[in-house]
């Protein structure tokens, strides 16, 4: 198992995945560029200036990443509104962290669990390019096999190589239900897989902690796979739905602490 962590000019035509607007253009791992800064909730987590993993923002005060994601509050720092990583577009949204906190089930070996909550120094600036991620509910329906998703991140343009996206990208990935056929007993209740049963289409290192969006909800965060977008391996991710009442219950607690 491998846990998807940090690790051009062309005639293009708008189209739309999973509800997001995108360029056509150069493809990476089944991806395309993100235009209009169509994706609001998308976060960076950086570290002296590099990214590191991807976070979904759920309020103005609050993100939701992988728990493998971790570092001291102290030590990195959070980007809204990022577009390009090595541009200043002038409506980037900086902040530090307040806290940090991992589920207390998580198990770094299986990455079972593997959610984390990130507290902003300060509530975020909302708007056109800033928006919480809108969550599944316990009435929300049970994902079909005929789903199709959306994944999103700064992660590798290609397998096998070290580089970053310079800018978000965006890939629409079908939900697999059958997931333990392809990883026999290393699913748990806590996981679901997307991606293509043949390969092609997949988040990869530096996407890690990103948000899967299916019918417009936030119902998976890039956790792990066996290489990026090999046959018959598609991506795992948290299943968010399955820690709404965890994050519920971080989130109300800290505002009575901390009034």
């Amino acid at each position: 198992m491998f846990q998807r962590g940090p690790l051009c000019a062309c005639v293009c035509v708008c189209v739309t995945i999973g509800g997001v607007e995108v360029e056509n253009g150069d493809r990476i791992i089944g991806g395309v560029e993100v235009q209009n800064y169509t994706i609001p909730y998308q976060a960076s987590l950086q570290y002296n200036n590099f990214h590191f993993c991807g976070a979904t923002l759920i309020s103005s005060l609050w993100l939701v990443t992988a728990a493998h994601c971790w570092r001291p509050s102290h030590l990195f720092k959070v980007v809204l509104s990022e577009h390009h990583l090595s541009a200043n577009e002038g409506v980037e949204q900086w902040f530090n962290v307040s806290n940090v906190i991992v589920h207390y089930m998580y198990n770094y070996r299986t990455f079972d669990n593997d959610i984390m909550l990130v507290k902003l120094d300060r509530p975020a600036v909302l708007n056109s390019r800033v928006q919480p991620v809108t969550m599944p509910t316990a009435d929300t329906p049970a994902l079909r096999t005929d789903t199709t998703c959306a994944v999103s991140g700064w992660g590798l343009t290609k397998v096998y190589n070290d580089y970053l996206s310079p800018v978000l990208r965006v890939v629409d990935v079908d939900f697999i239900p059958s997931c333990q056929y392809y990883y026999y007993f290393r699913i748990t209740n806590n996981m679901i897989c997307a991606g293509s049963r043949f390969g092609g289409k997949d988040s990869c290192q530096g996407d890690s902690g990103g948000p899967l969006i299916c019918k417009n909800n936030f119902e998976g965060i890039v956790s792990w796979g066996i290489g990026c977008a090999n046959p018959y391996y598609p991506g795992v991710y948290t299943k968010v739905r399955n820690y709404l009442s965890w994050i519920n219950w971080v989130v109300q607690n800290d505002a009575i602490n901390t009034n």
